[in-house]
C-alpha cells in the first residue's frame, strides 16, 4: 500500500479547517479545490459550488490530512462524530480491488469502486463494523 491518511468531512468549514491545522501542525495546504472545478459542477448550487471539494495538508515527512465539505444535496451523509474515513492509496489496480471487495464485504457501500474524472479508481464505504473507508489507485499519468 502506498499511504494510509485520515480523511475528514466538514459541512462548509474545511477551509477554516485547514487554515487551523495549519498553524498547528506548520506546513502549507499542498491542494485546494472546489466543487465548481468540477465536471458536472451546474449540479450545485451555487452557494455549494464554492465548498471545497478536496484539501490536503502535509503532515511531516510522509502523511496527509486530507478533507472536503459535504454539499446541501449531500447533506444526509454529514454527521459530526461520523465524519471521519480513512483513505487507503493502492499501489495497483488489484490492490484496490482486493483491499475494496475484502473490507466492503458485509458493509455498506456508498460509491462502487469505479474510474474517477480525477484519473482514479475510486470507492467508498463502510465495512462491517462501521469503519468508514476510501479506497483510491491514481492511474500513472502519460509523459508530457
Amino acid at each position: 500500500m502506498k499511504s494510509v491518511s485520515p480523511f475528514l468531512n466538514f459541512d462548509g468549514k474545511t477551509e477554516e479547517a485547514f487554515s487551523f491545522y495549519s498553524s498547528v501542525f506548520g506546513g502549507e495546504i499542498s491542494s485546494l479545490q472546489r466543487y465548481k472545478d468540477m465536471p458536472g459542477a451546474e449540479g450545485f448550487s451555487s452557494s455549494e459550488k464554492d465548498k471545497v471539494m478536496y484539501a490536503a495538508l502535509p503532515l511531516g515527512k510522509v502523511g496527509m490530512l486530507l478533507a472536503s465539505d459535504v454539499p446541501e444535496t449531500m447533506a444526509k451523509q454529514f454527521k459530526v462524530g461520523t465524519n471521519a474515513s480513512i483513505m487507503l492509496e493502492a499501489e495497483s489496480e488489484g490492490e484496490a480491488k482486493r483491499l475494496f471487495k475484502s473490507l466492503s464485504e458485509g458493509g455498506e457501500v456508498t460509491m462502487p469502486l469505479q474510474r474517477t474524472f480525477w484519473g482514479a479508481l475510486y470507492g467508498n464505504f463502510a465495512d462491517k463494523y462501521g469503519v468508514r473507508w476510501m479506497v483510491n489507485y491514481t492511474y500513472p499519468q502519460p509523459p508530457k
